[in-house]
């Protein structure tokens, strides 16, 4: 069944009101009066409708079912130094896909600035947990200092990708699951030895990956597929598409 997100406020009704980018993927659906589809609000609120009116720019569906789903069992937020191009683009798609629930860009001493892109990134991220199936929207923060996101973080278990005097990843892995994760990845040339060590001083465990050095946008997707499948959702039934 296809799958649209709306705005929380539009789902409580008992018809929906689907407009624009909801109603964009409607009209490339072709979808007519009488199918039915799904409709998430990206809090985990999830509703069968049936489409009962079409018009030009917007479409009503009547409810005929709703209820609630849960997210990956590992909260995971990626805070990750800004890279070059549309690197960035790319970690938010893929990202999505291995179960980040929150993603946090950082400028560094390092990081290409061409400018930040909200609105496109919030459009990528729907889309890709449209694609994944995912009943949550993950979160993006704003563009920020380093700093400003070290001293924010909350979750219990904090791990750097540091090729400098880090540890094996393994290593530094509770037995039990954490109860979330940060993430903290550098952009093309990593962090400098006054980041990674107030990253240290912010509750940060420096951690590398072995001999080979991954690229920016690799090395963060490759430990979050590793946490997934040690504390998070990979061990469930699912589906490749």
């Amino acid at each position: 069944m296809h799958r649209l997100f709306v705005p929380p406020a539009a789902l409580q009704l008992p018809i929906v009101v689907i407009s624009d980018e909801a109603f964009h993927h409607l009209s490339v659906l072709r979808l007519r009066i009488g199918d039915e589809i799904l409709l998430l609000d990206g809090c985990g609120h999830l509703a069968r409708v049936i489409l009962r009116q079409l018009s030009r720019s917007t479409a009503q569906a009547e409810v005929l079912e709703r209820w609630q789903e849960r997210e990956s069992l590992l909260p995971l937020r990626l805070i990750q130094g800004l890279p070059k191009g549309e690197k960035f683009e790319w970690l938010l798609e893929k990202g999505v896909e291995l179960g980040v629930s929150a993603f946090t860009p950082v400028i560094t001493a390092r990081s290409q600035m061409r400018g930040e892109k909200t609105a496109r990134w919030q459009r990528i991220i729907q889309e890709a947990a449209r694609q994944s199936r995912r009943p949550l929207l993950p979160t993006l923060q704003e563009l920020q200092p380093l700093a400003t996101a070290l001293a924010a973080t909350t979750e219990t278990l904090r791990l750097m990708l540091w090729e400098e005097e880090s540890t094996p990843l393994n290593s530094v892995l509770p037995s039990e699951a954490p109860a979330s994760c940060a993430l903290l990845v550098g952009p093309e040339g990593g962090f400098s030895a006054a980041e990674a060590d107030a990253a240290v001083m912010a509750g940060f465990i420096p951690v590398s990956l072995g001999k080979r050095i991954l690229r920016t946008e690799t090395a963060g997707m490759a430990v979050a597929a590793v946490l997934q499948n040690r504390y998070g959702d990979f061990g469930t039934a699912g589906l490749v598409d």
